[in-house]
């Protein structure tokens, strides 16, 4: 776990500072009241800052090497970028500028959270990868619809406020895994990115009930481990799109679903099999099987036990 915070009011000590923790850059403009505040925290590939910029900032940045989130609090962000100009506001969640690419524009006494994470994670996200058979790429700032820049919005405030502001849910590397996967997928599903949305002839093909016999056998054994789609569709022998298929198909769920329902039940037994003096705790129990968010672990237990967690422990 990483943390830090910088706060000052000298405009070299934050030139110096972004530079560090983000990328070498240049910033500038008048200044009345130099004052930024950033926090950090991070976690394997994962990165959350909240910054807050009393002034209008100016900026010209090198590439960040990373995917990089930007939600919108208060104020203003200009992107400036190849002489364009596009105006971010409170409310909105957008990719800052593509990983390998500089950027520049103006921050306008804004406040808000950039959540970063590594590249790779979209080769994972996206099942099909490309058609060209390249790296997957984001190629627009902004999410597709309303309701995706809600929905991107709303993972990574998941991100920042259940994953990386708890420590015992930094010390899980299954938990810190699901949300790295999670919040890659989010982002392929509200950008525009290069991924292939098309089925391949054989992807239908392989959509077979032994698919989803190995591949739910390797689940129920392997449950505790840091499982991604793609081994889960090595396991079975198929490609990542070819396994969700099968999923769809055959069991109504996606593979990933199923990966979560089978963690709420291993949570479950855990939690039947506690004795008062085990010192067993809901939260502890939760972060053990993936599940950051204690209110949205006992929302599913109990759609899927009639009770709170709670209640089950106690008995």
């Amino acid at each position: 776990m990483e943390s830090f915070l910088f706060d000052s009011a000298s405009l070299d000590a934050t030139e110096e500072f972004l530079s560090s923790a983000y990328t070498p850059m240049r910033i500038g403009g008048p200044v009345e009241d130099a004052r930024v505040r950033i926090s950090r925290r991070a976690v394997g590939p994962l990165a959350v800052d909240r910054l807050s910029f009393g002034y209008t900032m100016g900026y010209d940045a090198g590439s960040l090497g990373k995917v990089c989130l930007i939600t919108m609090h208060a104020g203003t962000i200009v992107d400036r970028t190849d002489g364009r100009e596009e105006v971010f506001g409170a409310g909105e969640t957008f990719l800052i500028a593509p990983p390998d690419r500089p950027y520049r524009g103006e921050v306008l006494s804004a406040r808000y959270t950039i959540a970063m994470f590594d590249t790779a994670l979209l080769a994972g996200a996206a099942p099909a990868g490309t058609a060209g058979g390249g790296p997957v790429r984001l190629t627009g700032p902004r999410a597709v619809t309303p309701a995706a820049n809600r929905q991107l919005t709303a993972a990574v405030a998941y991100l920042r406020d259940g994953v990386l502001d708890n420590p015992a849910a930094c010390e899980s590397d299954l938990l810190v895994s699901s949300a790295a996967q999670h919040l890659a997928t989010a982002t392929l599903a509200a950008l525009p990115h290069t991924a292939r949305t098309d089925p391949l002839p054989a992807d239908t093909r392989d959509a077979t009930p032994g698919t989803l016999r190995r591949a739910v056998a390797f689940i129920d054994d392997n449950a505790h481990q840091d499982l991604t789609l793609a081994a889960v569709a090595a396991a079975a022998c198929v490609t990542p799109r070819a396994l969700q298929y099968s999923f769809r198909r055959y069991a109504g769920c996606t593979p990933l679903g199923y990966l979560r329902r089978v963690r709420l039940a291993r949570a479950h037994e855990e939690l039947k099999a506690a004795t008062p003096q085990d010192g067993v705790t809901v939260t502890v129990v939760a972060a053990r099987w993936g599940f950051a968010h204690p209110g949205r672990f006992a929302e599913a237990y109990r759609r899927a036990y009639g009770v709170a967690p709670s209640v089950t422990l106690k008995r």
